[in-house]
C-alpha cells in the first residue's frame, strides 16, 4: 500500500538532509575560526623570522625565501590538522558521554579535554546523572499510572456490562422511566469510563494502534448501539451513507471519536432530533460529515471547542460539560492522523467534519 502523501515525504527527508548537510558546514567552519588564534600566532612568528633574516642578509633571504614559504604552508597544514584531529577526538568523547554519562565516557571525556576543565566535566556528569535518576523515576511513575488507569477502566465495565444485561433482560419488569435512567447512567458511565481510559492511553509512553481498512458503516453502526436508548428516547432519525466506506484508521479510536461527537450530539439536541451521517471520497482524501439539528455552538466559542476543559457559555446542558469530549477527540484524530473541522451556526445545529487521508489498497 503506497500512501498519496509519500512524495512530499520525500521531499521532506530530502530537506531534512540538507539541513543537516548545512549544520555540518557551519560546524566545521565554526571549528576552523576556533583555530584562527593558533594561525595568526604562527603567520606572526614566520613574519618575525623573515623579518630577521633580510635585515641579517638580503642575499640569503632572497636564496631561502621560496624554501621558508614552503615550510610555512606545511607546517601551517600540520598544526591545523593536528588540532582538527584533538578537535575530533574531544567531539566523539562529548557526544558518546552525553549518549551514555557513566564513570568511564567521564573519564574518557576529562582526558580529552585536558585538566583544566576537568572539574566542569565532573560537574556536568553529575547533574546529568541526576536529572537522569528524576527522569527514570518518574517514568516508573507514569507507567504506573497508565496500568492503573487501564486496570481501573477494564475493571468498572464489568458492573456496567451486568447493568446493561439486566436493562437488556429484565426491562419489562422496570418501571418506563427507571429503565430509561438506568440507560442514561449506564451510557454516561461508560462514556466516562472509556474517556479515562483512552485519555491514559493519548497520554501514555505505549501505543496500541492498529491500522487496517475499516468498514466505517459497520464502526458508525456500533456507536449508534451504544447509544440506542438514548436516540430512541430522544426520538432520533438517524441517517447513515448507503454507500460502501471504508478508511484506512485504526478501529478503536476511530469508534471512540465517533463515540463522542454522537454523544454531544444527543446532550444538545434540539425539537425533533436528527443525525446525519455522509460520506465522500477524493483522489487525495475521504471526509466523513456528522451533521444534527441542535443547539450548536456560539460563533464566539467555536474556536476553543476543542480545548482542554473548555464549555462555553453557550447554557443548557453545557454548564454541566466536563469540555473533555472534542478535546480527547482532538487529540485522537491527532494521533490517527485525521483532521477534524467543525461547523455550526447558533441555534441551527452542529457539524464535524472527519478528513481522512487518502491510501491505496
Amino acid at each position: 500500500m503506497k500512501e498519496k502523501g509519500e512524495r512530499p515525504d520525500r521531499t521532506k527527508r530530502k530537506e531534512g538532509e540538507e539541513q543537516k548537510t548545512g549544520k555540518k558546514s557551519m560546524h566545521k567552519g565554526r571549528r576552523l575560526r576556533r583555530h584562527l588564534p593558533w594561525l595568526a600566532l604562527l603567520l606572526g612568528l614566520d613574519g618575525f623570522a623573515v623579518l630577521l633574516l633580510w635585515i641579517a642578509d638580503a642575499d640569503a633571504f632572497r636564496a631561502l625565501l621560496a624554501v621558508m614559504g614552503l615550510f610555512s604552508i606545511l607546517l601551517t597544514a600540520l598544526v591545523l590538522g593536528v588540532l582538527e584531529f584533538l578537535e575530533r577526538r574531544r567531539e566523539q568523547a562529548f557526544l558518546a558521554f552525553l549518549a551514555l554519562p557513566d564513570e568511564y565516557h567521564e573519564e574518557l571525556l576529562v582526558k580529552r579535554v585536558g585538566a583544566a576543565r576537568a572539574d566542569f566535566v565532573c560537574l556536568l556528569a553529575g547533574e546529568i546523572r541526576e536529572r537522569q535518576r528524576k527522569c527514570n523515576e518518574l517514568s516508573a511513575q507514569l507507567t504506573g499510572y497508565e496500568e492503573y488507569v487501564e486496570i481501573w477502566a477494564h475493571e468498572a465495565k464489568i458492573p456496567l456490562s451486568l447493568l446493561t444485561l439486566l436493562l437488556d433482560n429484565r426491562r419489562e419488569e422496570l418501571p418506563e422511566t427507571v429503565g430509561f435512567k438506568l440507560d442514561y447512567i449506564c451510557s454516561r458511565l461508560r462514556e466516562y469510563t472509556d474517556q479515562m481510559l483512552y485519555y491514559a492511553r493519548i497520554k501514555g509512553t505505549h501505543k496500541d494502534y492498529r491500522f487496517e481498512h475499516v468498514d466505517l458503516n459497520a464502526c458508525i453502526g456500533e456507536v449508534l448501539e451504544d447509544y440506542f436508548p438514548l436516540l430512541e428516547e430522544k426520538h432520533f432519525a438517524v441517517s447513515c451513507p448507503e454507500e460502501d466506506c471504508h478508511v484506512y484508521t485504526d478501529y478503536r479510536g476511530l469508534r471512540f471519536l465517533l463515540a463522542q461527537v454522537v454523544s454531544n450530539a444527543i446532550k444538545y439536541s434540539g425539537k425533533d432530533p436528527e443525525l446525519l451521517f455522509s460520506f465522500e471520497k477524493s483522489e487525495r482524501e475521504s471526509i466523513l460529515r456528522i451533521r444534527d439539528n441542535g443547539t450548536g455552538v456560539k460563533e464566539c466559542d467555536l474556536p476553543f471547542i476543542f480545548e482542554k476543559g473548555f464549555t462555553g457559555d453557550s447554557g443548557g446542558d453545557r454548564k454541566k460539560a466536563t469540555g473533555m469530549g472534542l478535546y480527547l477527540a482532538k487529540e485522537m484524530a491527532g494521533e490517527l492522523n485525521i483532521t477534524l473541522y467543525a461547523l455550526s451556526e447558533w441555534g441551527q445545529g452542529f457539524e464535524m467534519r472527519l478528513v481522512f487521508p487518502q491510501v491505496e489498497r
